[in-house]
């Protein structure tokens, strides 16, 4: 019977908690891409406009950004297990203030449900990517990881199809039509549509809550339980390790790359749905069918990444793809319709490997600073919160394809961080 060196228990015996982890990146997966559904949803039920419907995004992805520190402040106090436990009860607090939101048709009571349920996201994915690699042995730690993170697309194609078959009413009535309406009439429509979330994102919140009772009850290796922190460098203290932070260069320019990459990849899926609907003239519904094909891409993408840094610098491919992305999104505006649709489909597969190998070159040599480097890049995903709002912005002040030059820009940023990295960043 083999032992995990990390833990000193029996390697079987963390199969359990290896699945009770794993199964947390399908469930951000799938809360990150039902916002995608949100979006146009909420855009119909509130009568909003493109910029007010992607402060979906804006609250949502704020929780990240006020959340991951005290996630990585938590871990190191109480340990892995803690933050997991936090995080999926807060998660499972903002599935269930879906509700009452819904009962008071108030839209800014779902973006603060939103709030608090990225604030569990931060939690679970500040926490999850490190805990996956002590559960077992540690020659098989990257397969553990690589294994964990292929349930990341699964749980955004579920979110997809949620959204769309229990959410998305394929009902839309124009200016025209609503006006025909009795006041009766209209209201019970936008009643209807806001209530449509209530069911979903209840029976969510039961099983996310089922989850952290599992993981409570589930016995952990000591290095899930405790504060296993094996590098010096957290004796200098917390504070003084991010202020550490900020003499590193090349650490600070991969978390204005991420910044950038999170923005384009969260503002291209926001309005995939709306393009759809104004560039092929598709109900919300059929739309949303594009985002299943934009999220297998995504999956394809990452393996076929993968599989090319065997051979190939991290960064290089990272260029690569990053410039064949703003050839896509300039499609996207010049072309418009189906055209310019696909070329947002394939986007997705050449996005893949962009928030992984940012995040592992931006951490590269960081040594006892890594962890603390690590929650300032979970930090960074509010670029979804910033970049979906200017993308918002710019369609209501133009047209939705032009907005998609704000993604293009987005890839240049990146294209010039991979292009700049030392030729001494290998891959792993």
């Amino acid at each position: 019977m083999s032992t995990s060196p990390a833990s000193g228990t029996p390697a079987r015996n963390a199969l359990w908690p290896v699945l009770l982890i794993t199964a947390l990146f399908f469930f951000w997966g799938m809360a990150n891409n039902l916002n995608d559904i949100l979006i146009p949803q909420f855009k119909k039920a509130f009568i909003l406009t493109d910029l007010q419907s992607g402060l979906v995004q804006s609250a949502f992805y704020m929780g990240y950004f006020f959340l991951a520190l005290p996630a990585a402040f938590l871990m190191r106090k109480l340990g892995y297990k803690a933050a997991v436990i936090t995080g999926l009860v807060l998660y499972a607090i903002g599935a269930f203030l879906f509700w009452p939101a819904a009962e008071n048709h108030q839209y800014t009571s779902f973006l603060g449900a939103l709030f608090v349920i990225a604030s569990g996201l931060a939690f679970l994915e500040t926490s999850a990517n490190p805990l996956i690699t002590v559960l077992g042995p540690p020659d098989k730690a990257a397969f553990r990881l690589n294994l964990a993170q292929a349930f990341n697309p699964l749980g955004s194609l579920a979110g997809i199809w949620i959204g769309q078959t229990y959410i998305l009413s394929g009902i839309e009535h124009d200016e025209t039509a609503l006006g025909t309406m009795t006041e009766a009439a209209r209201q019970a429509f936008y009643i209807s549509e806001v209530k449509a979330v209530q069911g979903p994102y209840l029976v969510i919140g039961i099983v996310v809550l089922a989850w952290a009772a599992l993981v409570l009850f589930s016995k952990f290796p000591a290095a899930a339980t405790n504060n296993a922190e094996e590098d010096a460098g957290e004796e200098v203290g917390f504070v003084r390790s991010i202020g550490r932070l900020f003499e590193k260069p090349r650490f600070l320019v991969g978390v204005v790359a991420q910044f950038f990459y999170v923005g384009a990849q969260v503002g291209i899926w926001s309005y995939m749905i709306r393009y759809g609907q104004t560039e092929i003239g598709l109900v919300d519904k059929d739309a949303a069918t594009y985002l299943y094909y934009a999220l297998a891409a995504f999956a394809v993408g990452r393996f076929f990444g993968t599989a090319l840094m065997s051979k190939l610098s991290p960064n290089l491919i990272l260029g690569v793809f990053a410039v064949i992305n703003i050839a896509l999104m300039v499609a996207a505006v010049a072309l418009g319709g189906e055209t310019g649709m696909w070329a947002l489909v394939a986007s997705s597969f050449f996005m893949s490997i962009m928030f992984p190998t940012i995040f592992a070159t931006s951490i590269a040599g960081l040594g006892n600073l890594t962890k603390t480097g690590s929650s300032l890049l979970v930090m960074s995903i509010i670029g979804g919160a910033v970049l979906t709002v200017v993308m918002g912005f710019v369609s209501d002040h133009s047209h939705i394809r032009t907005a998609f030059l704000v993604a293009a820009a987005c890839f240049l940023v990146i294209a010039a961080y991979a292009f700049s990295a030392p030729r001494a960043v290998k891959a792993h």
